[in-house]
């Protein structure tokens, strides 16, 4: 994109009204979770739904009337009381919950003149929603956006009637369930849609809302539920056909093959098994080959289910069902329940060997034992679907890939998948079964071509009419495995490779086994800091791992600690000490950007740096409780830093009451469910940022040490610090104490809080007392290597590694 072009669209994005505020009307598990997800990005939301016609039994207790506000509104009351109990959570932090207005269809209709998005989110009934925007037409202002969450409604038929303005300005908004945590967000513009109303909206999905953006065209379904509802709905056929069970079908569908861990039937659970018979008769009642809508037939026994109310999570019961400590599966034959089981053949445990999701797919599909028996027909007939359906769902295939991706979970999408099996060897096995090929594969295949996607220097391409386009470059996504492609590696050693990411920046990414931390990061650290010292502006430490990171490498230390190897031990902590302060102390900005698990380690190389620039989804603390340790990296020291930094200056310091604060974070291995939360436990610092949208992390953090270096960077200077000593001491063990005689804490908890307690309060020394940072890191060296020598603390140690759950012991 030249500079004109770009200057262009963005005169076009500022002529369309910005959103500073929103209207959700319909206030259900949906609306009221999208209400929450614009609160938790900061937009002031009036959530409405309709009017009771009768009171309650404790209404009418209360003398409570038809006419009064409480009863008008509790509707929307209730959804909000709701939301606070939902898991997983809708909303980042409780208190959004505040940016919520509550209203009814009747009353508050004239306040939808000042929003600046309308979002209906009513039930999935055409003639409604035509009501209900009627209704928003007369009430809107000119220039308002207003938008259908519909999952396969006609968005033109639902603008039919409406004034020439509300039809510029309208559009289909598909947000996915739950709209936090899914990354889907599918646009689905009418003809009459303004195209600058198209362009705003999808930037503004991706940098406000978080989002990865489809543009769909308007057909039922559009592309995610389409392609993902055809899957399931072959996959219940194969299941049927080879008689596998519920349990034994999920054994293979889920991360084996790339797919979350809810694979088919817990995904039909969560999703909602009438959300899902009435997506897949949308279908069916709109195509028109007799042959699409065979498919689409929901099976008799799914429906037998949602008459009997086994609709999944949200009725208690579905495909499975707990009982006790025990998930039972759905018997599809007699339905009855029964113990869930599971597959374990040959190829899935060869499978279970290999590196690289493709490697897997491919010898999973192409395996000949029952996997391959089942996979391989489910893989073959979605791919096939998905390349008849581009340029009718959506105009390309990299649409339909990003869609799944986004929506459903796929590590891969159906295009990536085909790549993955080698196209030409799945085509011509499904020639000989029999199968028709979409002309434009065999096109590709005859010009030479031998996959839907290339790479060179870094750059990716994907095929399309006869040749092949880049994937869009988007600023705010930086790739660093691509990056890595185009020689912008500065050095690296098995655990961490330094990157150049443009504008004199580097970022170092850790690259281990669950980002974990070792020698071998802490060594990268070290010179990595050098190097940028030297010759750069400034460092980003992150990755694009699937979590920031899981702490140190607790089986090199237990190993280490079973063969008394205590004098290597010691010389590890120094280094991880050395190599914090040394991180602290750098002479240029060092920004850390955490996202999903950062826990342990992971929370010790974020908070003595310059900055953290974390994702919204980060979910931090320090968890070493679990496994009979205390944090070993100096976390312990910054975390009461933090706290004792949180005190206004020139408020006298209750330095017990601080201690105890941090004492009781470290000790209940308190984890933030969200980076808001994360700031409120003192993890993060106010001014410290937040990305909502995990792809502009790595650019967002990048753009934070910038910004800090052209301020004039300086590192902090060395401080002596006040501690609680013994009289701080004494008030964290009295709190043990009273939890082992309630029995909440065993001998071997109170024995790490002792140790704990010890660390904080900085030892047997006056309150007040000021020591040095490296005192308290002393302290803590060897409260950490005298639990790594308990054998309670090695047991615990084992069980995590063997369970990946803490032991009482």
């Amino acid at each position: 994109m030249n500079e004109y072009s770009f200057k262009f669209i963005l005169r076009r994005l500022r002529q369309v009204k910005r959103i500073r505020k929103a209207a959700v009307i319909g206030s259900g598990v949906m609306g009221s979770s999208i209400a929450a997800h614009l609160a938790n990005v900061g937009i002031p939301t009036l959530l409405l739904d309709v009017v009771p016609k009768e009171l309650t039994p404790e209404e009418q207790a209360n003398g409570l009337t038809l006419e009064d506000a409480a009863v008008r509104n509790r509707i929307v009351h209730k959804a909000l009381k709701q939301l606070l109990k939902q898991k997983p959570a809708p909303l980042t932090l409780k208190e959004n919950i505040d940016r919520i207005q509550v209203g009814n269809l009747e009353d508050h209709l004239a306040e939808l003149s000042s929003v600046d998005w309308i979002i209906e989110v009513v039930v999935e009934n055409l003639a409604i929603k035509q009501q209900v925007l009627e209704t928003v037409d007369h009430y809107r202002s000119s220039g308002t956006i207003v938008s259908s969450n519909t999952s396969g409604i006609s968005i033109h038929a639902m603008a039919e009637g409406r004034s020439a303005d509300f039809c510029t300005h309208f559009l289909g908004t598909h947000f996915f369930n739950p709209p936090r945590y899914l990354k889907l967000l599918e646009i689905i513009p009418t003809t009459e849609t303004n195209p600058e109303v198209v362009d705003y909206m999808k930037q503004f999905g991706e940098d406000v809302l978080g989002k990865g953006v489809v543009i769909c065209k308007d057909t039922p379904n559009f592309i995610a539920n389409r392609i993902g509802v055809y899957g399931l709905q072959v996959s219940l056929a194969e299941m049927h056909k080879q008689g596998w069970t519920i349990g034994e079908m999920d054994s293979l569908t889920g991360p084996l093959i790339g797919r979350p861990k809810s694979a088919t039937f817990r995904t039909l659970d969560v999703v909602g098994i009438d959300t899902f018979v009435h997506v897949a008769d949308n279908v069916r009642n709109q195509v028109d080959s007799e042959e699409e809508k065979a498919v689409f037939k929901v099976p008799e026994f799914v429906r037998t289910m949602v008459a009997k109310g086994w609709l999944g999570s949200k009725g208690g019961q579905g495909f499975y069902w707990k009982q006790g400590k025990s998930i039972l599966q759905l018997n599809t034959e007699t339905m009855d329940y029964e113990p869930r089981n599971k597959l374990q053949t040959p190829s899935m445990l060869q499978a279970k060997q290999l590196k690289s999701t493709r490697a897997k797919i491919k010898a999973l599909a192409y395996a000949e034992d029952q996997a391959g028996d089942v996979l391989w027909p489910i893989l073959k007939r979605v791919l096939l679907y998905s390349a008849e359906k581009v340029g009718d769902i959506a105009d390309d295939l990299y649409a339909i890939d990003q869609a799944m991706k986004w929506g459903f979970g796929w590590e891969l999408g159906p295009f990536e998948t085909w790549d993955a099996l080698d196209v030409s060897t799945a085509v011509q096995r499904m020639k000989l079964e029999g199968e028709t090929i979409p002309e434009w594969v065999e096109n590709l295949l005859a010009a030479g071509y031998s996959s839907f996607y290339k790479e060179e220097q870094g750059q990716r391409f994907y095929f399309h009419d006869g040749d092949y386009l880049a994937i869009p470059q988007q600023e705010k996504r930086i790739v660093l495995h691509q990056l890595k492609k185009q020689e912008c590696i500065i050095m690296k050693n098995a655990g961490a490779c330094l990157i150049d990411i443009g504008d004199d920046v580097a970022c170092l990414e850790f690259t281990s086994p669950n980002n974990a931390l070792g020698l071998d990061v802490l060594q990268m650290i070290q010179k990595a800091l050098v190097e940028v010292e030297k010759n750069f502006k400034g460092l980003v430490i992150g990755n694009q791992g699937k979590n920031f990171c899981v702490g140190a490498n607790i089986a090199l230390m237990l190993m280490e600690a079973q063969d008394d190897n205590f004098y290597e031990l010691d010389q590890v902590v120094r280094l991880f000490h050395q190599t914090m302060m040394q991180l602290k102390y750098s002479e240029r900005p060092v920004v850390v950007a955490p996202f999903a698990a950062s826990v342990g380690g992971g929370v010790e190389v974020s908070i003595p740096a310059s900055g953290i620039q974390a994702a919204m989804e980060t979910y931090m603390g320090f968890v070493e409780f679990g496994v009979g340790l205390i944090p070993g990296g100096g976390g312990n020291k910054e975390l009461y830093f933090r706290y004792l930094d949180r005190i206004p200056e020139g408020v006298e310091i209750d330095l017990t009451k601080v201690t105890n604060q941090v004492f009781k974070l470290i000790a209940t291995a308190k984890v933030s469910t969200s980076a808001e939360e994360a700031k409120q436990y003192g993890f993060l610092r106010p001014h410290d940022g937040i990305s909502v949208n995990g792809d502009h992390l790595i650019y967002d953090a990048k753009k934070r040490v910038l910004s800090m270096y052209d301020a004039g960077y300086r590192p902090p200077i060395p401080r002596k610090f006040p501690v609680s000593g013994e009289p701080g001491y004494a008030a964290m063990i009295m709190g043990a104490e009273a939890m082992r005689l309630s029995g909440y804490a065993s001998d071997h908890d109170v024995k790490i809080a002792k140790k704990l307690a010890h660390v904080l309060s900085g030892g047997a020394v006056p309150q007040g007392t000021l020591i040095t940072e490296q005192y308290m890191l002393d302290l803590e060296r060897e409260a950490f290597l005298s639990l790594l020598g308990e054998p309670k603390t090695q047991q615990r140690m084992q069980h995590m590694l063997l369970k990946g759950k803490p032991l009482r012991n």
